[in-house]
């Protein structure tokens, strides 16, 4: 497609620069320049000696008009005429794209393609005419069909105890009324809403400004494997059982299901199956591509460990304490200024409960203390375990609660 524009510009694509002959637009003086093509070419002059006349007003608007021809009759009866700039010739000009002068935005989600909107544009493209592929192996993921999901389900160990869910709502603000109604009368009696199981019987009342997600329980099954035949193979009422339940659940969920593993509570999982997009090779599931699947500023697309700003902010403990000081003097660096400033403020009194609690000593340095007493400083105390904190406020008033200890880190 660049290509194509290229030669209906006249740009060739094997020219190495752009030339401008000419240029006479606002205060230019009938100037001739050559601009090299694939570098960063950076434009510096004193203010009205003609840089935005020479870069916006006659290369970007030319650009602008040439594009603007290239259209269709149609298409151009919406857009207007536009003037061709003051300029006798311009060669190896290509489509061209103009960013707004003003400040520089220091938000860090905010890119040249953001700005642009091309980023957009590149994410409907690539939801809509992209070939999705396996993170673990780097084959391409086909759609698994729902016997293929069974079979995947039956091949877990056996006693394995399992929930089959039905998304109906992931990440969305709102009650949903409508919607716990509906799986009501479609006959189903539990819902896992925001990881937690409910009964439909109840009164289920959410948040309407903060993000719910919703599965319907479909079927809640425990693996068990024929032992009489010594193949293992799954009892065929066992078999039949998951099949049913696996057709509704993906009825129900627009095609994808959800497996939930309980066999061991304390580390519950899930495993997302769809109809859509599956490796069968190493048996990863993906949910539907969507445009917001390749955006970096929302969390169905952003790096988890990240959040999308390519870089974490972590706290290094090293630096949170100063082993030569006492908790007295200010051997916690973040609260050291409003401890020893305050000697009855929150941050002096926070440090006062908790050595009294846990018996630290305030006037010995902390390199003297054993690495499990600089842990709980750094990280807290035990959950539960609660701490006495009086102090004074800026107002004067003393002020007393429980709390716990969550540590400086």
């Amino acid at each position: 497609m660049i290509e194509k524009y290229r030669w209906m510009y006249g740009a060739n694509p094997m020219q190495k620069s752009l030339i401008i002959r000419g240029a006479r637009e606002h205060n230019l003086k009938n100037i001739d320049v050559e601009i090299p093509r694939d570098q960063l070419v950076v434009i510096t002059g004193l203010s009205g000696s003609g840089k935005s006349s020479l870069a916006f007003d006659t290369i970007y608007a030319e650009g602008q008009r040439r594009y603007v021809e290239s259209l269709s009759a149609y298409a151009r009866q919406f857009l207007g005429q536009m003037d061709k700039p003051d300029v006798d010739q311009i060669e190896g000009l290509s489509p061209a794209i103009s960013i707004d002068q003003k400040g520089a935005s220091h938000n860090p989600r905010s890119t040249v393609g953001t700005v642009t909107e091309i980023y957009d544009y590149l994410r409907l493209l690539f939801a809509r005419i992209g070939t999705p592929h396996c993170h673990n192996c780097g084959r391409e993921v086909n759609v698994q069909t729902s016997q293929q999901i069974v079979d995947a389900i039956l091949g877990k160990p056996d006693g394995s105890r399992i929930m089959i869910l039905a998304p109906l709502v992931r990440d969305r603000k709102g009650e949903h009324r409508a919607i716990f109604e509906d799986i009501r009368k479609a006959g189903f009696v539990r819902v896992r809403v925001d990881g937690q199981i409910l009964d439909l019987d109840e009164e289920i009342t959410l948040e309407p400004f903060k993000l719910h997600t919703i599965e319907a329980v479909v079927d809640r099954l425990v693996i068990r494997h024929a032992a009489d035949n010594g193949s293992g193979d799954e009892l065929p009422e066992d078999a039949a059982r998951l099949a049913d339940s696996v057709e509704t659940a993906l009825k129900l969920g627009g095609g994808t299901l959800l497996v939930h593993d309980v066999t061991n509570p304390a580390k519950p999982w899930d495993k997302l199956f769809s109809e859509q997009f599956a490796c069968l090779h190493c048996g990863t599931n993906l949910p539907e591509i969507e445009p917001r699947t390749f955006s970096f500023n929302s969390p169905h697309g952003a790096c988890p460990a990240c959040d999308g700003l390519g870089k974490k902010a972590e706290i290094d403990p090293d630096l949170a304490l100063n082993l030569e000081r006492t908790l007295e003097t200010g051997a916690i660096r973040p609260w050291a200024k409003h401890s020893r400033a305050h000697k009855n403020g929150y941050y002096a009194q926070l440090i006062r409960s908790m050595a009294h609690h846990y018996g630290l000593p305030m006037d010995r340095a902390l390199s003297e203390f054993s690495a499990r007493q600089r842990d709980l400083i750094l990280y807290g105390g035990k959950p539960g375990d609660k701490i006495t904190i009086s102090y004074q406020n800026a107002s004067g008033q003393t002020r007393s609660f429980e709390t716990e200890f969550e540590g400086v880190i």
